[in-house]
C-alpha cells in the first residue's frame, strides 16, 4: 500500500466510523504510529480531518456529511453544556424554531415544561423529544426526509416556514467562519435553515468549537445575523472576541 492509498483508507475509515485512533491505525495498517501521525497531519492540512487527542475525526464538507448517529457519540458533554446555556437565552419567547442535529435535540429536551411553547422543527428526533411534553405544541415541517439526519427538506418545508413569524430560532451549522458565515453541505438543508433565519426575530447559533473555521458548500447566514453564539471553551478567548466584533454575544461553556 502506497502513501496516498493509505491516506485514502484512513479518511474512509474516519468517515465510516466517525473517528480514528493513531494506535489502532498503526496496528491495522502495519506502519509506525509516527507515520500515521504524519498522514493525519497531511489530511488535516487538506481540510479533510481535524486532529484530536490520540486520533482524528472527519471534517464535513461539500461532499461529505456525518450522520446523526455519529454526532450523538462526539463531544457529548460539551454539547450538553451548550444546550443548557442556549435554553437560558429563551427569555419570554413563545414560539421557537429548533434546528436539526444532536445539539438542537438536546436543546429540545431541556426546554422548560412549565410554560406553553410552540416549537417548529424539521427534525423528527426533536419532535419525538417533545412529543410527551404537555405544554409544548410541536409543528413538524413536512417534506423529504433525509435518512442520515432524520430531518425534512425541500419546498414543502420552506413553504410552511415562510408563513411563520418565530420569536427565537436555535440554529446549527456544519461550519461557521468570520469570512463565510454559517454554512452547510446540502443546498436543500441550506434553504430550510435560511428560511428559519428569515422567519425568526432572534437567532442563536449553537455548535462545538470544532465548527469554527470550517467552511462548507452552502452559505445560509452571516455571523452578524445571530444575536448569540453558544459554544464550548475549546474555542480560544481571542477567537471568541473576534466573532464578538461582528455583532453577536459569544458564550463559552
Amino acid at each position: 500500500m502506497d502513501t496516498e492509498e493509505r491516506r485514502r483508507d484512513i479518511l474512509q475509515l474516519a468517515r465510516r466510523a466517525g473517528s480514528v485512533e493513531v494506535a489502532t491505525l498503526a496496528v491495522d495498517l502495519k506502519v509506525a504510529k509516527e507515520t500515521i501521525r504524519r498522514d493525519l497531519h497531511v489530511l488535516e492540512e487538506h481540510g479533510l480531518v481535524r486532529r484530536s487527542h490520540g486520533g482524528a475525526y472527519p471534517v464535513e464538507s461539500a461532499g461529505f456529511e456525518t450522520t446523526l448517529a455519529i454526532r450523538t457519540t462526539r463531544s457529548v458533554p460539551q454539547k450538553g453544556r451548550i444546550a443548557a446555556a442556549a435554553v437560558r437565552l429563551l427569555g419570554d419567547a413563545e414560539t421557537v424554531f429548533v434546528d436539526e442535529g444532536f445539539t438542537p435535540q438536546l436543546i429540545a429536551s431541556a426546554l422548560p415544561r412549565d410554560r406553553p411553547l410552540t416549537v417548529v422543527t424539521a427534525s423528527l428526533t426533536v419532535a419525538h423529544a417533545l412529543s410527551g411534553a404537555d405544554n409544548a405544541t410541536v409543528l413538524l415541517l413536512g417534506g423529504r426526509v433525509r435518512g442520515g439526519t432524520m430531518a425534512t427538506v425541500d419546498h414543502w418545508a420552506t413553504r410552511m416556514l415562510s408563513g411563520f413569524v418565530i420569536d427565537l430560532a436555535y440554529i446549527g451549522a456544519n461550519g461557521i467562519s468570520r469570512e463565510h458565515g454559517l454554512t452547510t453541505p446540502d443546498p436543500a438543508v441550506s434553504e430550510v435553515k435560511s428560511q428559519a433565519v428569515r422567519a425568526a426575530r432572534r437567532r442563536v447559533f449553537v455548535g462545538v468549537h470544532s465548527k469554527f473555521g470550517a467552511v462548507s458548500f452552502c452559505h445560509f447566514a452571516d455571523v452578524r445575523d445571530v444575536e448569540a453564539i453558544v459554544t464550548d471553551t475549546g474555542l480560544p478567548v481571542a477567537e471568541a472576541q473576534r466573532y464578538t466584533l461582528l455583532g453577536p454575544q459569544v458564550i463559552r461553556v
